[in-house]
């Protein structure tokens, strides 16, 4: 039984084939955008400590 493989499963394979180290940049992107280390304890404390409070409804312009 031959497995299906979409055009997209060949077109991610050929684009792979064609430039090795795609996958490497895409996980140094996905390290600097998604990647985050832990926020320590007092720095998540401060950080909701120092937020404004927003009004109701932010478009608002009259009081």
């Amino acid at each position: 039984m031959a497995l299906y493989q979409s055009e997209a499963t060949h077109f991610l394979k050929a684009l792979k084939a064609q430039r090795p180290g795609l996958e490497a940049r895409q996980r140094e992107g996905r390290a600097i955008w998604w990647d985050k280390t832990a926020i320590e304890p007092d720095e998540a404390k401060r950080q909701l400590d120092s937020k404004v409070p927003q009004k109701a409804y932010p478009y608002q312009t009259k009081t």
